[in-house]
């Protein structure tokens, strides 16, 4: 059983920046991993958009930035996943799969995960042809046809990380245009060896022990056909990493929400209990903005604890 002053959950862009700052305003953070230190920029081939990065950097490289950044002040970083949590007092109760934990304030940052197809086989074939990280599996398919399934800025980075491995990619929509950022969609354009399924979706993964193929539904006119391919790379979005702080904290649609506005902006609906990045918003998945929210639930720690 350990107990400590701060405990940050999730050791992404949001986890790492809060210790950052509160082991600079000393507060002593702890910070419990999870399964994924470093986050969901780990699996992005080139972030583009970093500032002050002009040519641009590998996720892995940002990640590992982050990471001894904070350790540089002194932050302890415990690899545990926390399991279940009673906020309902103080010292707040943490129970992860190696140890327990009492914390006098807890910040959230447990980021999110790869939505699923939810379709047959999918879980079964994972691994086998069926990959929700194109950095971590597109080696495999050097010289091979593959699919990209989605319409957003994920779905087209890893498409045009994929080109440069596969023979053929098949980037699958469910609409006729793409959501990514314009820039984005212009080079995928121009990238020779892709190809598009519009106004389609995938209703079955082919395929025994490997993946083979896709079957494809037409959503406008309801035609079907059988896409040959080795991989097929899921894209469609994240899903908040929130489900042990159901019944704890007040939610939206997954969502922890957080009170906004000027002050305490990252405070939850208990006293002493914040949250950062992507378990908070939706609408702006971007490494800067959840690494700035960090730093904003660390500050509100502090002035939680002046006062």
């Amino acid at each position: 059983m350990l107990k400590k002053n701060l405990i940050i959950l999730g050791a992404g862009p949001a986890g790492l920046t809060a210790a950052l700052y509160a082991a600079r305003a000393n507060l002593d953070p702890t910070i419990i991993s999870g399964m994924d230190e470093g986050g969901q920029i780990t699996k992005t081939h080139v972030l583009d958009n970093w500032p002050g990065d002009v040519q641009g950097i590998d996720g892995m490289t940002l990640a590992s930035r982050f990471v001894e950044h904070a350790k540089r002040f002194n932050t302890n970083i415990i690899n545990d996943n926390i399991i279940a949590v009673d906020f309902k007092q103080r010292p707040f109760y943490l129970k992860g799969e190696n140890e327990e934990y009492f914390a006098h304030a807890v910040i959230i940052a447990t980021g999110a995960s790869p939505r699923l197809l939810n379709l047959p086989r999918e879980t079964e074939l994972t691994g086998k042809g069926v990959s929700y990280c194109a950095v971590c599996d597109g080696y495999f398919y050097k010289g091979a046809k593959i699919a990209v399934i989605g319409g957003s800025d994920t779905a087209v980075i890893d498409a045009l990380y994929l080109a440069n491995i596969a023979k053929e990619v098949v980037l699958v929509h469910r609409r006729n245009q793409l959501r990514a950022e314009p820039i984005l969609i212009d080079k995928l354009m121009k990238t020779p060896n892709v190809t598009f399924e519009w106004d389609s979706v995938v209703t079955e993964i082919l395929g025994d022990e490997t993946v083979t193929g896709a079957r494809l539904q037409n959503v406008k006119n309801n035609q079907t056909k059988d896409l040959i391919i080795s991989g097929l790379f899921i894209a469609i979005g994240y899903k908040p990493n929130t489900d042990i702080f159901i019944n704890q904290l007040e939610m939206n649609e997954g969502y922890i929400k957080v009170k906004g506005g000027l002050i305490n902006a990252t405070a939850t609906s208990i006293d002493g209990v914040f949250a950062a990045g992507d378990v908070i918003n939706p609408n702006y998945q971007q490494a800067v903005i959840a690494a700035a929210s960090g730093a904003m639930a660390a500050m509100d720690v502090k002035k939680a604890i002046n006062n």
